[in-house]
């Protein structure tokens, strides 16, 4: 009988810090790109807010909803047999007191079967962490480019107080943050901070000095068609395999030599 697959857990993460063994995380949002990302073995899969953009075309992060990430958050947990799945709290509920944060969390939890729930903020937002972690929720922090955070930082913009950045940092660890992802802060405040949290940090645009590593779906398999972040390197050519694949096909349609007698076979 062929044993089931033992799941990732927040505390395999901690023991990959210890032993400086390097954590993966990519993004999800469907039933297909979530087999694909757990299948390939990543240790974390994050169903982000970034699904706004991605998927819905919005300009930034802000317009998901807590119903969307339910919504995304249940395929892809169902999609994943190995991988932690991570949900986004979506904005702007980390604002809103311990409360709705909580209940937005339960419902992330209950709702979508995932694992964990992450969630961006300061310093300032170390109480709701804290609750959110006394609610047996594990919690996963976010510092550095906060993305729903763009217009109060000015743009998608290098984070460069380093400082503020360790604060917030060991805020939410003390707060009760299983991991911290570090979003686009210089390789040298990173290397600090990943030096000072005994919890991981996972970096995105943070230079290689993380305990680990999350990129984008899209922008990891060159599929994104808008802005793409000066440190994504894509691994493939997907959306030119497609785009030539889409016109092949529609060649032999309008030849008249698709379906041919294989497809029309009963």
């Amino acid at each position: 009988m062929q044993q089931p697959t033992r799941r990732v857990t927040i505390l395999d993460l901690a023991d990959a810090k210890q032993e400086r063994r390097p954590i993966t995380m990519v993004t999800a949002y469907d039933w297909s790109t979530a087999r694909l990302v757990d299948g390939a073995g990543i240790d974390c899969v994050l169903v982000g807010d970034s699904v706004a953009m991605v998927v819905a075309g919005r300009s930034s992060t802000i317009p998901a909803t807590l119903d969307q990430m339910v919504y995304h958050g249940e395929i892809v947990s169902r999609a994943c047999q190995r991988a932690l799945v991570v949900v986004d709290l979506p904005f702007p509920y980390q604002h809103l007191g311990v409360r709705p944060a909580v209940e937005a969390c339960a419902r992330l939890l209950k709702e979508t079967g995932c694992q964990a729930v992450k969630l961006e903020g300061t310093a300032g937002q170390a109480d709701v962490i804290a609750g959110i972690a006394s609610a047996g929720i594990p919690v996963i922090g976010h510092v550095g480019l906060r993305p729903q955070a763009v217009h109060q930082l000015g743009g998608y913009r290098m984070q460069r107080d380093i400082d503020q950045l360790l604060t917030d940092a060991r805020a939410a660890a003390d707060a009760g943050a299983v991991a911290v992802v570090l979003e686009c802060i210089p390789r040298e405040a990173a290397r600090t901070i990943t030096a000072a949290l005994d919890v991981p940090t996972i970096g995105i645009g943070a230079g290689p000095d993380c305990d680990g590593q999350v990129l984008v779906f899209h922008d990891l398999v060159g599929l994104s068609t808008d802005r793409v972040p000066k440190f994504v390197r894509a691994y493939a050519d997907t959306k030119v395999t497609i785009a030539a694949g889409l016109a092949r096909w529609k060649e032999d349609v309008v030849a008249r030599t698709f379906p041919g007698p294989a497809e029309t076979r009963g």
